[in-house]
């Protein structure tokens, strides 16, 4: 039997934004990154930066009925928490699904810096 260990504070707080996600809280979810913190593709293309453009950006997300993240994977390495979800979606062609890389940088208790790679939406039949 493996001893459990005691969650970091990069994890916890990455938990508290994943848990703001799937409650569609947006103060919440906010409240989780710095209001300069940067979201990034995995290419290094911005996509939201400060508050302002992530609160549009989710707000949009957030509209999905369907939405959801199933945490499937976390692995921890100091300030940056990796994790792999399975996120369903409403997508224009119908419900489904798809794979995302999350890392996150936590610095000073916030997420600084948050970077995704999506896979392949899958369409619900």
């Amino acid at each position: 039997m493996t001893e459990q260990r005691p969650l970091t504070e990069a994890e916890q707080l990455v938990q508290q934004q994943l848990d703001a996600y799937n409650s569609k809280n947006i103060e919440a979810w906010l409240g989780c990154y710095a209001p300069d913190a940067v979201q990034l593709d995995f290419h290094g293309a911005v996509l939201a930066n400060g508050h302002d453009q992530m609160r549009e950006r989710i707000r949009l997300r957030f509209n999905e009925p369907d939405l959801h993240a199933q945490l499937l994977n976390r692995m921890v390495m100091g300030e940056w928490v990796t994790d792999h979800e399975l996120i369903q979606r409403n997508f224009p062609q119908g419900r489904g699904q798809v794979e995302m890389l999350c890392l996150y940088q936590v610095k000073q208790g916030l997420i600084v810096k948050a970077l995704f790679q999506l896979g392949q939406p899958e369409l619900f039949e």
